[in-house]
């Protein structure tokens, strides 16, 4: 199994601990997460990273569009 790192913005950090919108928090720090092990993913597996040339290349990314994930969180 992979390491993914995962970074995750202060404005990210910050509506999760605001009173009132923890669950709007939660949602963001959901969706920042998964959004960056998909990429993470997308580059494992074509083994080379968006634009990038290499020998080892095995296959090419097609371009995407924000969808909403819709969650009880």
């Amino acid at each position: 199994m992979a390491q993914y790192n995962i970074t995750i913005d202060s404005e990210i950090l910050h509506h999760l601990f605001l009173k009132g919108a923890k669950d709007e928090g939660m949602a963001k720090l959901l969706e920042s997460i998964l959004n960056q092990i998909l990429q993470a993913r997308a580059t494992e597996q074509i083994k080379a990273e968006p634009y990038e040339r290499t020998e080892e290349r095995q296959a090419y990314r097609n371009g995407y569009y924000p969808r909403n994930l819709v969650t009880r969180v």
